[in-house]
């Protein structure tokens, strides 16, 4: 087990529907990464923007970003995780690959489907509670709108981090950092949020406030919020988890229930 995990948060601008302008420019910014860390995180539809064109913009698991995410993490010897639009017999996911340095990946298919966007009439919910271990870390995978939901994302197995990557507009941004903070609190965990900046081609406005909060809801990174394009930096303790539910054990008085 690694007791410490070196994490880079990429806070960028995506150019609208342009998978091959977004990979790309992530690819500049993964290589300008100097120093060594363990994963690297990207915001939600990093390849499009928060579109609903999936029908023009889809990609098969076996297509060019999954190749490229496969790639990358070879390359910089780390494991990469975002959200990008999968076509998967017939249906279409919000789906975050998490990608491994060996080339090998686990998928979380994004649950709450926001309903303001219609996002409910273009792609279909994912069921599945995934917990993925890596360097003896359990991190749960979430995107954007399962922020809003704490019950899905409720601490029954363990996990040591939750990780949000999203695409969550500035004049919601309150609710953003407030919920960040809290899903930390509650599950005492880590919790990671990856959030955009810029215009989409919608017009809407996203102004970033990536997060790192730790079991007590404190910030982990030096500066925050930070509102411009930016590759942010942070180290998750395992020592400081332990430490703190070992102290404070208030997950073992959680009510016992299950989701059908």
């Amino acid at each position: 087990m690694k007791e410490t995990l070196d994490i880079a948060l990429i806070q960028s601008h995506l150019a609208w529907e342009n998978p091959v302008q977004n990979r790309a420019a992530f690819t500049q910014k993964i290589n300008s990464i100097s120093q060594k860390v363990d994963l690297i995180i990207l915001p939600e539809m990093f390849t499009t923007g928060f579109t609903m064109n999936a029908i023009e913009v889809a990609e098969k698991m076996s297509e060019d970003t999954v190749q490229w995410l496969e790639k990358m993490a070879k390359s910089a010897d780390c494991a990469i995780a975002g959200s990008s639009i999968i076509e998967e017999k017939g249906n279409y996911y919000n789906r975050l690959v998490f990608m491994f340095p060996d080339g090998t990946c686990e998928v979380y298919d994004k649950h709450q489907l926001f309903t303001l966007a219609k996002e409910q009439e273009v792609f279909t919910a994912g069921q599945k509670d995934v917990i993925i271990e890596y360097k003896g870390w359990k991190i749960k995978p979430l995107i954007c709108y399962d922020l809003r939901f704490p019950v899905w994302a409720r601490n029954t197995s363990g996990y040591d981090v939750l990780l949000y990557v999203a695409s969550w507009p500035k004049p919601r941004i309150n609710a953003w950092d407030a919920l960040l903070k809290a899903r930390a609190i509650e599950n005492m965990c880590y919790c990671i949020g990856v959030n955009r900046v810029g215009l989409d081609g919608k017009g809407y406005e996203y102004n970033g406030h990536s997060g790192v909060y730790d079991v007590l809801g404190n910030s982990v990174l030096e500066e925050n919020p930070v509102e411009r394009e930016a590759i942010l930096y942070a180290t998750l303790d395992m020592s400081h988890v332990k430490k703190i539910r070992s102290k404070l054990p208030f997950l073992d008085d959680k009510d016992d229930f299950k989701l059908i």
